[in-house]
């Protein structure tokens, strides 16, 4: 059985094993390659046969991870338009993220 855990980071939760590579929201500002990242919340932790669930986290549970580098995603093209009134809008939008190796689960 492989260990893992469920995080939480930026509303929205990830299943994470060590080794694995993740793509989250960019939250603190100035990351750089290289840098430490700890996931606090932690939801679900399994360690073998043992499965711990959080209400709604885990107590003293952490997840540890190194940043490989901070990305870009694609561009999403906002379009608002009002019929018959000759109104359009088009808006763009580039989330920033940070491509992170998980290291260790800590339990």
């Amino acid at each position: 059985m492989t260990d893992y855990a469920i995080v939480e980071h930026g509303g929205k939760q990830y299943r994470v094993s060590p080794g694995d590579e993740l793509l989250v929201e960019r939250t603190a500002p100035d990351l750089s390659q290289g840098d430490a990242v700890v996931f606090e919340r932690v939801m679900l932790v399994s360690q073998g046969d043992t499965l711990r669930v959080g209400q709604p986290t885990v107590d003293g549970a952490r997840v540890r991870g190194q940043v490989v580098a901070p990305e870009r995603g694609d561009k999403i093209r906002v379009f608002k338009k009002k019929r018959r009134k000759g109104f359009r809008k088009t808006n763009g939008h580039r989330q920033d993220y940070y491509r992170v190796r998980v290291e260790a689960i800590e339990a």
